[in-house]
């Protein structure tokens, strides 16, 4: 199988327009990868708390115009990173979308776990709840979304819904960027999975972001890892080492809280 991460930079130099053509422009040259990738907040960057309000865009608006046109023609899945969804009768959600090939919406995930205690996105909006996976040809992707990668009994009920690969889509602060690599290795080793955790690169709203997009594999080796800089990092894998791992080193099977109610005394 072969993923392309695109770790694109979010500046404030440019107008969310403009990054949105040039996404998609990204997105067709990955033509001959099965998955691509894209970051979280990507069309106005995970700080810009201002924007969150003024570009939220309902499920199926410019963003989703761009995205199942530039997966068509390129003939791939792709995570296509999330948005600021405005929900018509709720509020705004850090929405992640998944498109086929043919360009049809396969998934939605809403962020479960916002960022920001009592502050930024925490307040300005709400909290997913449902566990989101999808189903490729090759492999079960699990989806989560950047602060979500601290909370590792989300992943854990991923995996116990089927996924074998687990999509981190972030816009991770460079100031935690040590925490970013420990934890996406992390939840590839305890969940003998593949990880592909897309970061963005650049600044905004004042905000070094960490970049360093990184895939990893169920043993916890790093198969490939990028820069601090926009970049496209392209990786081939095999699906089929999930379950040779699991089989191997079969720890999952070894559970013991957390799959039954406890009992009373």
């Amino acid at each position: 199988m072969r993923a392309s991460v695109i770790q694109i930079a979010v500046d404030e130099g440019e107008s969310v327009e403009s990054r949105r053509r040039r996404a998609a422009a990204m997105v067709r040259e990955q033509a001959g990868s099965d998955l691509v990738v894209l970051p979280e907040l990507w069309t106005t960057g995970a700080f810009a708390y201002d924007a969150f309000g003024t570009e939220a865009e309902p499920l199926e608006g410019p963003t989703h115009e761009a995205m199942a046109k530039a997966a068509s023609d390129a003939g791939v899945w792709l995570h296509a990173g999330s948005i600021p969804e405005r929900d018509p009768d709720g509020p705004l959600y850090n929405t992640s979308l998944v498109f086929s090939p043919s360009g049809d919406l396969a998934a939605a995930y809403r962020k479960i776990h916002r960022f920001g205690f009592d502050k930024g996105e925490a307040v300005l909006m709400g909290a997913g709840t449902e566990l989101v996976t999808v189903r490729l040809p090759a492999t079960t992707l699990g989806l989560a979304t950047c602060y979500d990668l601290r909370f590792p009994e989300l992943f854990r009920g991923l995996v116990d819904a089927g996924a074998e690969t687990l999509v981190v889509s972030a816009g991770w602060p460079e100031r935690r960027r040590s925490h970013w690599s420990l934890l996406a290795r992390a939840r590839a080793v305890e969940n003998q999975s593949f990880v592909l955790a897309c970061a963005t690169a650049g600044t905004h709203a004042g905000v070094p972001q960490s970049g360093h997009s990184i895939v990893v594999d169920p043993w916890g080796e790093v198969l490939a890892e990028a820069g601090a800089d926009e970049e496209v990092l392209t990786v081939e894998f095999d699906p089929a080492k999930v379950a040779t791992t699991r089989e191997q080193f079969p720890a999952l099977k070894d559970r013991m809280l957390g799959l039954r109610p406890p009992r009373r005394p």
